[in-house]
């Protein structure tokens, strides 16, 4: 009971955090493990109410209780307790891990979308093919017959120019001319210019 009175403290009211923390402030690693030990449980519960990830607050907790080592000379008596300064820290270090993690899943969300998005839009794609289609077949359906059957079989069937004038039993030079004729028209008719 003589120490006590000597030191000027309750042994049962805890260790002296002021102290303690002047004594780390100075590089002392002893007055450290005893800061350790009164301050670890109130920081990792502080973090796990923040984080609720059993693995990542045990993590952050370690990073904050590094930090107090590496920064104790900054601790100003004036403006609270040992415990405030070391909590405020704590709560500061969790919230950051929180925007982090927050900020990475926004991220990787971001990129996923990039991913599926198409390099062109395949919307305006179809349109533009449909509509193209449709303008051929408008267009096909102003030739004669025997031009429309001949661009069909040279240009949709990729059949020869002698292949057309066999299967339609039209002499070659007569399918070349309504080829010629119908390619012409067709050219006109999509307003294609050469």
């Amino acid at each position: 009971m003589k120490e006590a009175v000597e030191i000027g403290r309750n042994p049962a009211a805890g260790p002296d955090l002021p102290d303690l923390m002047a004594r780390v402030a100075r590089g002392d690693q002893e007055a450290f493990a005893s800061l350790y030990d009164a301050v670890a449980g109130p920081v990792l519960g502080l973090v796990r109410r923040v984080l609720r990830d059993p693995a990542q607050s045990e993590e952050v907790a370690q990073e904050v209780l590094v930090e107090v080592w590496r920064t104790a000379a900054r601790y100003r008596p004036e403006r609270g307790s040992v415990m405030n300064w070391v909590l405020t820290l704590t709560h500061q270090r969790a919230v950051d891990r929180v925007r982090s993690v927050e900020a990475g899943a926004a991220r990787e969300h971001r990129a996923a979308l990039l991913d599926r998005t198409p390099e062109f839009d395949e919307v305006a794609e179809e349109v533009e093919t449909r509509l193209e289609r449709e303008r051929v077949r408008r267009c096909l359906r102003t030739l004669t017959e025997l031009q429309r059957q001949s661009v069909t079989l040279a240009y949709y069937r990729g059949l020869t120019y002698r292949e057309v004038a066999e299967l339609l039993a039209t002499p070659l030079g007569t399918v070349k001319t309504r080829l010629r004729d119908g390619l012409i028209r067709l050219r006109d008719c999509l307003g294609v210019t050469v």
